[in-house]
């Protein structure tokens, strides 16, 4: 299934039916009075979080959706049936705002969180609420009211407790391999990952988080370079950033220092609050480093970065160094939500 994360639909709620204007007029019932029903509620159009679902590649394609109207009102004090809603699955992490002025209406953040689009009308009102001693005979009625109409943006941002970062070709998709089930394509070219995938890590029976791997950034990614911005909207709701760096790189002339503040500087032009998150270096690759296994390249790169976060070396390929790292994210996880 293709992977589309963003999606511009209309939503219609139906129209509440007709109050109806009726007398009763059975033979023996001597003067009958009114009995003219309400209208039927007009559908409203909700949605409904689901976890099984990630992608709005169906919202993509079909973009109006309609509810129906109200039936309206009938003799003997009937009411209209109303109308049936219609519910607009959509995965857990849409985010749904208002084309037309931009505001942000509902964060589907949970699995089954309901949230109504457009609300359908009410019924109008028969005649038999407007009798009374002064009005025995009344021949007045009230239409139905119209139902909501909305055009909404649909965006979509994964729910993980943990982001990946770095040029393409660091790592990144190798490392998910290697710590979860997740199985992104793995290739000796760039941008083999053109679309976000989620990894559950597991530590130990009941201890887990989840990971997510974006695509990867270059310089110039604000002005439309590879693959550009368009993905880094699913790092919003991460609690921590892992830098990946590739630690020998087969470029020529290739700087890892450079690099990182390249990515950097990428993450602060697209979102200050982004950049600002806790963000760990993560020196990949050790296996292809002689000597020391990687312990010189990142002193080196630390003091060149002037880092003074945590840092540590590992290699997806072989899973040196994996283990450290995912149970320090995972202290670092439990410690900030018992914070």
């Amino acid at each position: 299934m293709k992977f589309i994360d963003e999606a511009h639909i209309e939503v219609h709620a139906g129209k509440g039916g007709n109050g109806a204007v009726h007398f009763r007029r059975e033979k023996y019932v001597p003067r009958g009075g009114p009995d003219g029903g309400d209208g039927g509620r007009g559908g409203s159009v909700l949605a409904i979080a689901e976890r099984n679902i990630n992608t709005l590649v169906e919202y993509r394609f079909a973009r109006i959706h309609r509810a129906r109207d109200g039936e309206r009102g009938g003799g003997r004090q009937c009411s209209g049936k109303g109308a049936e809603d219609v519910v607009l699955r959509m995965p857990v992490g849409t985010v749904i705002s208002d084309a037309r002025t931009g505001e942000r209406l509902i964060d589907l953040a949970e699995h089954e969180q309901v949230a109504v689009l457009a609300r359908g009308g009410k019924g109008g009102l028969g005649n038999v609420n407007f009798k009374s001693s002064t009005n025995r005979a009344p021949r007045q009625s009230t239409p139905g009211e119209m139902g909501e109409h909305r055009v909404l943006n649909l965006e979509l941002k994964v729910l993980a407790d943990v982001g990946l970062l770095g040029l393409p070709n660091a790592g990144k998709s190798s490392f998910i391999r290697a710590v979860s089930a997740a199985r992104p394509k793995v290739a000796d070219y760039p941008f083999t990952t053109l679309h976000p995938h989620l990894g559950v890590v597991r530590i130990g029976v009941d201890r887990s988080f989840v990971i997510a791997d974006i695509p990867g950034l270059i310089e110039g990614a604000a002005e439309g370079a590879g693959l550009g911005h368009q993905f880094l909207r699913h790092l919003a709701r991460t609690r921590l950033l892992l830098h990946i760096i590739d630690a020998a790189p087969v470029e020529e002339g290739a700087d890892p220092s450079r690099d990182a503040r390249a990515i950097a500087a990428e993450l602060k032009k697209f979102d200050p609050g982004l950049h600002k998150k806790p963000r760990w270096l993560v020196l990949n690759k050790i296996d292809m480093l002689p000597g020391d296994g990687g312990k010189a390249a990142e002193e080196d790169l630390v003091r060149r970065l002037r880092w003074r976060g945590p840092s540590f070396r590992i290699s997806a390929l072989t899973g040196e160094g994996c283990h450290e790292l995912t149970s320090s994210v995972m202290r670092f996880l439990e410690t900030g939500k018992a914070a």
